[in-house]
């Protein structure tokens, strides 16, 4: 009889043994030192725990801000954004594109009258925000700095993240505005800018999470991912600037997924090798070379039948970035699959990190499955696999031209529908999905949003128009169109929009009639 092989998602076989002999050498290298496997701290979370965010934003900002202090008032310890398509897509409320979805899919943001009202009561000095926005990132960063300074705060002292990631829409996600090129001009302003007045803001969050949502392998996230990174390492070194100094404030989005083991081993093998990547094009300072990631739950994996199973796959998922040595995490709440996620849903989701926090002994010892044999050797083997598909999209000259070329997303897109083949085949058991169903009792109540908040932006923009200097307002807009076609640093300009009532909307279209718009 022969027996049944079984292999991860990315194609990895899985022994049915392992033994020394499969064991590599990183048992004997440190945590907090290169090339970083074991960690990017000496004593990783003895010294101080993983920050535990909860993803948040919907509806209006007086919404969204009575969340946030209901989340802070639960132990989280860092707020997460989530903007609604208008905000990341760079359209008013009252844009006709807007219609139907806004406050949808996170908060609706038009202006600094929306910032303010989004972190009432909340000192921006004393918390670190993380802000999923991309095409728009320089515009509600401008917002952010612009309330601080409003607040007192000294901007040598706020933290947080903007995601900033342009390529990966591109490849997987589809919020993009401009083209690739001028976009990654913006996101290198963004590096410059926040270099010298922001030291302590994460200036980019690489993200695999989204391309391992839309159908990517293990494998294929890191890959794609760390290529992205270099590509924008390499923007920033074309414009002069130090590795050494904005190589520090780079950091990663990943996925967690269901295959603990193999999510572990993706993990360790992303730190390795963005430790030797960051080497070779010339980082000195150890901590340019440590890769920093934040981990959410899979949104995939999420089930609509037996919503309930989703509180037993994101316990999984959590432990695997916590065993993976993750530096921040959002755990996804179980009732995702059908709607936003409800407060009940939210506490549990921030009570499983909890948990594992100070219940489970995880965070006790740093690396714990080092020196695994099946460990080790499965980080061995997603590294030498994503090399491979590194090497390829090198020799297609970078991760612009593999984007620009199809190649990327192509790839994404075979790997969801194997992965979807593999299930409707039943080769891939999903619990409660494709195997051990049952009748569906109780009805989870979701969490819907008002169709009258469309109308309560538009009040509320006519307002804020109808009472600023409407001169001055143009004067900004004219000065950021032609800083942006002399190639000029657009962020200071954006910051005196805000801060003069120039709404998002505004600040975007006046940078669509310089680089159009990706089509």
């Amino acid at each position: 009889m022969t027996e049944k092989k079984i292999h991860t998602d990315s194609g990895i076989e899985i022994k049915p043994l392992y033994t020394a002999a499969d064991r590599r050498s990183s048992v004997n290298e440190n945590p907090g030192e290169f090339p970083f496997t074991r960690g990017v701290q000496p004593d990783m979370y003895r010294g101080k725990l993983w920050t535990m965010r909860q993803y948040a934003g919907f509806s209006t900002a007086e919404e969204s801000n009575r969340r946030y202090h209901y989340l802070l008032s639960q132990g989280v310890m860092g707020l997460s954004v989530a903007f609604d398509l208008p905000t990341q897509i760079g359209y008013d409320s009252d844009h006709p594109l807007a219609e139907g979805e806004v406050g949808k899919v996170g908060v609706a943001i038009n202006s600094i009258a929306d910032t303010q009202t989004l972190f009432k009561g909340i000192k921006l000095e004393d918390v670190s925000t993380s802000m999923t926005i991309n095409a728009t990132a320089f515009i509600l960063l401008a917002f952010y700095v612009a309330v601080a300074k409003q607040q007192g705060a000294d901007l040598k002292k706020i933290s947080g993240t903007v995601q900033n990631d342009i390529l990966k829409e591109y490849a997987a996600r589809g919020t993009y505005i401009y083209p690739p090129r001028p976009s990654m001009k913006i996101v290198t302003d963004i590096f410059e800018w926040c270099s010298n007045e922001l030291p302590k803001w994460n200036t980019i969050s690489i993200s695999g999470y989204h391309i391992r949502e839309a159908g990517s392998t293990a494998v294929q996230e890191i890959a794609f991912t760390l290529s992205n990174g270099k590509a924008y390492v390499k923007a920033a070194l074309e414009m002069g600037m130090d590795i050494n100094i904005f190589g520090k404030r780079l950091s990663f989005f990943f996925n967690a997924h269901n295959n603990l083991f193999e999510e572990i081993a993706k993990f360790r093998a992303a730190r390795r090798m963005w430790a030797k990547i960051m080497k070779e094009l010339g980082a000195k300072d150890p901590k340019a070379m440590s890769l920093r990631f934040h981990a959410q739950t899979g949104g995939s994996t999420l089930t609509a039948q037996q919503p309930m199973n989703n509180i037993s796959r994101t316990t999984i998922q959590s432990l695997a970035a916590v065993l993976g040595g993750t530096q921040s995490l959002h755990t996804n709440g179980y009732d995702e699959a059908l709607s936003l996620p409800s407060e009940d849903a939210v506490r549990i989701a921030l009570r499983t990190q909890q948990i594992i926090a100070f219940e489970s002994g995880a965070p006790d010892t740093v690396d714990p499955l080092a020196g695994s044999y099946f460990v080790e050797k499965l980080t061995d083997e997603v590294e030498a696999m994503a090399w491979q598909l590194m090497e390829k999209i090198d020799l297609m000259g970078g991760s612009i031209s593999a984007i620009e070329q199809g190649y990327i997303q192509n790839e994404i897109a075979k790997s969801a529908y194997r992965y979807q083949q593999k299930i409707e085949e039943g080769g891939k058991i999903i619990v409660g999905v494709n195997k051990f169903h049952n009748e569906e009792t109780g009805n989870i109540k979701g969490l819907k949003i008002d169709e009258t908040i469309r109308k309560k932006q538009m009040e509320k923009l006519a307002l804020l128009k109808s009472h600023r200097d409407h001169a001055k307002c143009d004067q900004l807009l004219q000065q950021l169109n032609d800083h942006a076609s002399n190639g000029e640093n657009i962020m200071p300009t954006v910051i005196e929009a805000v801060e003069n009532y120039c709404t998002l909307g505004e600040i975007a279209d006046t940078l669509r009639e310089v680089f159009g718009e990706h089509k």
